[in-house]
């Protein structure tokens, strides 16, 4: 079954939306950096913590997270930062 919206594994990265994680002191540059990056296509990546196993069963009733999909979290001052950079609807 072909899903309404589906990721196009071929996009590349266009620009950062908001500031790197150096910039915004929530790395320590050795395992990994939350980030958040506009794709060539207009979708958005976001890098940070797979935490889709800990939050499965206390998830609000209307979400769910696909075998395909993963819950990322990412600190609270990087969509803040992105804000900007982000159009509105």
């Amino acid at each position: 079954m072909a899903l309404p919206w589906e990721a196009d594994p071929s996009a590349l990265f266009a620009r950062r939306l908001g500031k790197s994680a150096a910039e915004l002191g929530t790395t320590d540059g050795e395992d990994g950096c939350p980030d958040i990056w506009q794709l060539d296509n207009g979708d958005v990546a976001v890098i940070g913590r797979d935490l889709a196993a800990a939050y499965q069963g206390r998830l609000p009733e209307d979400v769910t997270v696909g075998a395909h999909e993963r819950l990322v979290i990412i600190p609270g001052i990087m969509p803040s930062s992105a804000k900007a950079d982000i159009p509105d609807a």
